[in-house]
């Protein structure tokens, strides 16, 4: 029986687990707000782990990127907490060293939802209007 997924990965998607409820739970820090995990890669030894985060309380474009980095950096200091926390939830011989990363796929993805919905509502507009002038 061949193995579907390495050791990193299945550590890794339990640390994203494990992040993930600690930021909702621990971190008060007011720069993070509303973060979600969306992804963990680690090493093959496990000894250091990227971890991807999307803001879900960014609304303004304008002031996006000086909201993520201040998120990332507070994210970057608060690492050696998380770390301990982590440490504490699992139990790992290693635990990694954290880094932390912006993941914009969430918010390209919603963009671009958008823009497919606006061009079907654009669409049916254009036919909604030239049925009408056949009609006369």
């Amino acid at each position: 029986m061949a193995k579907e997924f390495s050791r990193s990965q299945r550590v890794g998607q339990e640390m994203q687990k494990e992040i993930a409820i600690i930021l909702q739970r621990e971190i008060k820090d007011p720069r993070i707000g509303m973060a979600t995990v969306s992804g963990v890669e680690l090493s093959r030894d496990l000894a250091y782990g990227k971890v991807f985060v999307t803001f879900l309380n960014i609304s303004h474009e304008e002031h996006e990127s000086d909201m993520v980095q201040e998120g990332i950096k507070a994210l970057n200091e608060a690492s050696g907490y998380i770390r301990s926390l982590l440490g504490k939830a699992m139990r790992l011989r290693i635990l990694p060293e954290l880094t932390f990363s912006y993941d914009s796929s969430l918010v390209d993805g919603m963009r671009m939802s958008n823009l497919v919905s606006n061009v079907i509502r654009d669409d049916a507009k254009r036919r909604a209007d030239a049925d009408d002038k056949e009609e006369k």
